[in-house]
């Protein structure tokens, strides 16, 4: 049994099927492709982008859009600092569950606090967590992600 917070009667349940099996079947490693940048610098052409190129190759990718997410999942959220971390923390937990089922998550959204992108890396295994800083433009993000075939 664990305390989370207020709350103290949270288990943690273990199934048969775990990660390695799950990415045994889909034929690839689950992970977390961090797009980062300010507005307007191309991060959701990019993770578009990538995604295709992704499925063209036959590999399962989901795209955690940071303006797509404030219309669900961070609807009841602002652009206050605290809220900013929120934001992050929540896209960092669901990109945590998408590697965990062996899908390619990649979040792109602007995430401009490196403690909060950090929390998030902390999550993961240090191989499957890339970050990337999109400045201007998509190119020069696109031809430095490593993409290889597992």
């Amino acid at each position: 049994m664990a305390s989370l917070g207020k709350v103290t009667n949270i288990f943690w349940q273990e199934c048969s099927v775990g990660r390695l099996e799950r990415q045994k079947l889909l034929n690839q490693k689950g992970c977390v492709v961090w797009i980062t940048g300010l507005s307007g610098s191309g991060k959701s052409t990019l993770a578009c982008s990538l995604g295709g190129d992704l499925h063209g190759r036959g590999k399962l990718a989901y795209i955690l859009d940071g303006d797509n997410l404030r219309h669900g999942l961070n609807k009841d959220l602002g652009f206050k600092p605290d809220d900013r971390a929120e934001n992050i923390r929540r896209v960092g937990e669901v990109a945590k569950l998408f590697a965990d089922a062996g899908l390619i998550c990649i979040a792109s959204l602007i995430s401009p606090y490196r403690k909060d992108r950090d929390s998030c890396r902390a999550l993961l295994p240090e191989s499957n967590f890339i970050e990337r800083f999109v400045k201007q433009g998509i190119q020069k993000a696109f031809t430095s992600l490593p993409v290889k075939e597992r």
